[in-house]
């Protein structure tokens, strides 16, 4: 596979530009980053961040299913 074409394959078969793709890639990963770091403050004084990391991946599970549902053709 080209270089090029790497960059709209696969964001395409998500309906989606690279542009479009790259922002919500980035956007999951620093949601990811947050979550991870609210768990190891977590580890270190369980008081802090108790449901977090745990609110963080729920809420990220279930707007990337409304994203996938949306790219499903009708």
């Amino acid at each position: 596979m080209s270089l090029p074409k790497a960059f709209v394959e696969h964001p395409a078969t998500a309906g989606e530009t690279y542009g479009q793709h790259c922002r919500r890639a980035l956007r999951v990963a620093a949601t990811l980053a947050g979550a991870s770091m609210a768990a190891l403050v977590h580890a270190l004084i369980p008081a802090l961040f108790t449901t977090r990391a745990s609110d963080t991946i729920f809420e990220l599970h279930d707007d990337l299913k409304r994203v996938r549902a949306s790219q499903k053709p009708a």
